[in-house]
């Protein structure tokens, strides 16, 4: 019988799965706010206030994630916000918001904002944004929340990628506290700057009683409403530094760590951490209290701000002086979050094709590369436009050209479970069993259970030439349920310590590995997925060209030797570096 997972891996077979572009389908959690600026909506510079549209966009998200839970919802976190572009006085904002996928009781909602010229008929991308929205408990119990079943292509992909996000958002803070603890201390001594401003004269502090219109009928403070509050304050203390009026440009992911209702005296404060050429980082706390009770953390956020001039070009900030000890902490603190924001921005928000074949690897952007590499591979897995090549011995070459970069899938079935599968082909040392193009495979680092280097040789392409090799970051993924794979994908970095060599050709891979679907408790179906590169084409362009299956005697080999080993133990990695 045919498991859950083995169906959402046919989905697109489906005669329910919808076509991209059928105006007859809507997600049903889909919901849409359409808002005209007002001047009583905008700054003095006559744009949208960000914390406006944050109320909007929380607004619209909880709307959805609530239609899906059938219950009330709260804002648990939102991932980073970066702000495109700023929104006049008489231009229309358009949200849409609509639940990528639900877990046991919180769900992802993803916002997209859009601006409007009513007179032009223009339409821009301001913003895009994930946000985490928990159910909550009814009388009858602890929510369990139903599945969300995507129709389309697109929105298979966002429920195959919301899996990795929530991954990064549960270890989000464990990782920034590891790299801010492992960067400050490489940091040194803060630079001073002539005429630098003391850090104190930036200090806010404001207070808001929470009342029925902050609240929704649970009397549960709107997270938007704390957001817009937040982001006051921020700009109160970014306009002391700069004399002007500044532009909200992002925000990082924050979690809201407590509850706040109604008549709450919620404490925001708020102080410029650091500025640098063309931007300043402002850290915001908000804290509650009733009464006299001791003050209760709802939320912290970091927020990055810029000034424009005339011609909408990014001004000179003036220098920070932080205060001893705290400061100085925060201050050195802020340029360890400033190279985070460029991995992540770097790594995370390019486009696949204006990533760099090869991107340096060390511990502080980990995680952002082993996102980009699983997210690469999950957006591979969910395309389904593949056009069959050839097929031998039950095992199926496909291949995929678009934007002039060519893609191919191999496609076949074992008799092996999907766990059994995982473990086996997870451990490139033993590639070279099965697939001949493999002549040496070493670890370099063992990063984690997820993640590891490895270097690979491989044979020479033509007779007497040199061979490649490639060093690769694999990234292994266990099904978050059982509508998912599992998942092994390859991508190249560089490491300091192996440049290459003269004995070979250094190869690089952009976006390769395996997605495994148990489609039964006995039967696995195994896809292969490469993204052919200049050091990977010329071993696949034969059999593309249908000069040659010798893609079909490698993949009759995996088969043969997943089989000969489906009952040996799996191999323990070696322990992390």
């Amino acid at each position: 019988m045919m498991t859950s997972m083995g169906k959402c891996a046919d989905a697109m077979l489906d005669p329910l799965f919808i076509q991209e572009g059928d105006e007859g389908y809507r997600n049903p959690t889909e919901l849409k706010m359409s808002q005209i600026v007002l001047p009583c909506h905008a700054n003095h510079c006559g744009e949208l206030s960000v914390g406006q549209l944050l109320k909007w966009m929380d607004s619209t998200a909880c709307l959805s994630a609530e239609r899906h839970a059938g219950c009330t919802c709260v804002t648990a976190s939102v991932d980073d916000i970066h702000f495109e572009h700023t929104i006049g006085v008489g231009k229309v904002v358009n949200i849409i918001a609509k639940v990528n996928r639900a877990f046991t009781s919180s769900m992802e909602v993803g916002i997209l904002v859009n601006c409007e010229d009513l007179y032009t008929d223009r339409q821009w991308k301001v913003c895009h944004a994930f946000a985490t929205f928990v159910a909550r408990r009814t009388e009858a119990g602890k929510v369990q929340l139903k599945q969300v079943l995507p129709r389309t292509q697109t929105e298979q992909m966002e429920y195959s990628l919301a899996a990795e996000r929530r991954r990064m958002r549960l270890i989000h803070a464990e990782i920034i506290n590891d790299l801010l603890s492992s960067s400050t201390a490489q940091l040194g001594e803060f630079q001073e700057f002539q005429g630098a401003v003391p850090a104190e004269r930036t200090r806010v502090e404001s207070v808001e009683l929470v009342l029925p219109p902050h609240a929704n009928h649970q009397v549960s403070t709107f997270g938007g409403q704390i957001m817009a509050w937040m982001e006051n304050v921020a700009t109160i203390a970014a306009s002391r530094l700069c004399k002007a009026h500044p532009t909200l440009r992002s925000i990082d992911m924050f979690h809201f760590r407590g509850p706040s209702h109604i008549g709450d005296r919620l404490v925001l404060k708020a102080i410029v951490n650091n500025s640098f050429k063309h931007s300043m980082e402002v850290g915001v706390c908000a804290e509650a209290y009733q009464g006299g009770e001791p003050l209760r953390h709802i939320n912290s956020a970091f927020m990055t701000f810029e000034v424009l001039d005339a011609d909408r070009k990014p001004c000179t900030i003036p220098r920070i002086r932080p205060e001893p000890v705290d400061g100085k902490r925060r201050y050195q603190e802020a340029v360890a979050r400033k190279k985070i924001r460029l991995d992540r921005k770097y790594i995370i928000s390019c486009k696949q094709t204006e990533v760099p074949l090869s991107v340096p690897w060390d511990p502080s952007n980990q995680m952002y590369l082993s996102f980009n590499n699983v997210t690469a591979l999950k957006l591979m897995d969910t395309r389904n436009n593949w056009v069959l090549t050839s097929e031998k011995n039950k095992v199926r070459l496909y291949t995929l050209e678009e934007n002039h970069v060519l893609c191919f899938k191999v496609e076949m079935h074992v008799s092996v479970p999907a766990e059994q599968t995982f473990h086996l082909l997870s451990d490139l040392r033993r590639r070279k069993e099965w697939d001949r193009i493999y002549e040496e495979c070493e670890v370099i680092i063992q990063a984690d259970e997820e993640d590891t280097l490895y270097r690979v040789a491989t044979t020479s392409v033509s007779k007497g030439g040199k061979g490649q090799d490639f060093i690769l970051l694999a990234s292994r993924r266990k099904p978050c349920d059982a509508r998912d794979p599992y998942l092994i994908a390859l991508r190249s970095v560089t490491l300091p310590t192996h440049l290459p060599t003269e004995d070979y050709t250094r190869g690089e891979v952009l976006c390769a590995g395996f997605s495994i679907w148990e489609e039964s408790s006995a039967v696995t179906k195994i896809t292969y997925y490469n993204q052919a590169t200049p050091g990977v084409l010329p071993y696949i362009s034969t059999d593309i060209a249908g000069l040659s299956s010798s893609f079909s005697s490698i993949f009759s080999a995996c088969r043969d030797f997943l089989e000969a080993n489906k009952d040996s133990p799996a191999a323990l990695p070696p322990p992390a570096l």
